[in-house]
């Protein structure tokens, strides 16, 4: 059943995960609240809101509302710095879980595959398991570790923070993935992968449809696979 159309603001509108997330919500009827440093538009039902991620008071004007702009009824903030900042990560993170909480709106983070669990041992983390995460990419599994803790331990009640599987790059859109909760997936090939346009239509899904789980995952599936994990 198609979900009613929904105002989605994307913090880091610009970014690989950003921009095919406001791709897949406009084709599928929302309108979106596109912020990011550069202001991006093109479209009647995107709006572009120039704001910095770095400035918490920026931050909360895009996103109370004003004559010009609706309130949003979710939140997706998938942002990222090069070289990894997990302090502005965390903080960021916390900033609009703190605006959320007083809107009463739902946060989708995108986060990083390092927070899930190690499909071989459940008792370590993948940012931890150098079978994915090699000594140079700690820190950024770190940081996405890290704004994982942030969310749990924000007092608001609305919010789901997304893993995406070890490899994350754009591709084509099959609308085809195999979802899971707090544990890295494999695709049939073996792999732990999706396309950045498949994640996208994760997130919109998300949004549409909230499940129970605070901590979810996905990864690409072909298209005789079940739907489980």
């Amino acid at each position: 059943m198609p979900t009613k159309p929904l105002t989605i603001a994307v913090l880091g509108a610009t970014g690989m995960v950003g921009s095919r997330v406001i791709i897949e919500a406009v084709s599928r009827g929302h309108r979106v609240l596109a912020l990011s440093r550069k202001a991006t538009g093109g479209d009647a039902d995107v709006i572009p809101v120039p704001v910095d991620a770095h400035d918490p008071q920026a931050l909360r004007e895009a996103l109370t509302g004003s004559a010009a702009l609706p309130v949003p009824d979710a939140v997706v903030v998938a942002v990222r710095t090069d070289p990894v900042d997990r302090t502005f990560l965390v903080e960021t993170t916390r900033t609009v879980l703190d605006i959320a909480a007083e809107l009463k709106i739902r946060v989708l983070v995108v986060g990083g595959a390092g927070a899930l669990r190690s499909p071989g041992t459940p008792g370590l983390l993948v940012a931890d398991d150098l079978a994915y995460v090699p000594e140079e990419l700690r820190p950024v599994a770190a940081a996405g570790v890290a704004q994982l803790r942030a969310a749990q331990a924000h007092g608001h009640g609305d919010w789901a923070y997304l893993s995406p599987p070890a490899l994350l790059r754009p591709g084509a859109r099959t609308g085809r993935y195999r979802r899971g909760t707090d544990t890295l997936l494999t695709a049939a090939d073996g792999r732990s992968w999706i396309s950045a346009e498949d994640l996208a239509v994760a997130v919109v899904d998300e949004l549409g449809s909230p499940g129970p789980d605070r901590h979810v995952t996905v990864v690409h599936r072909e298209w005789d696979e079940p739907l489980a994990a």
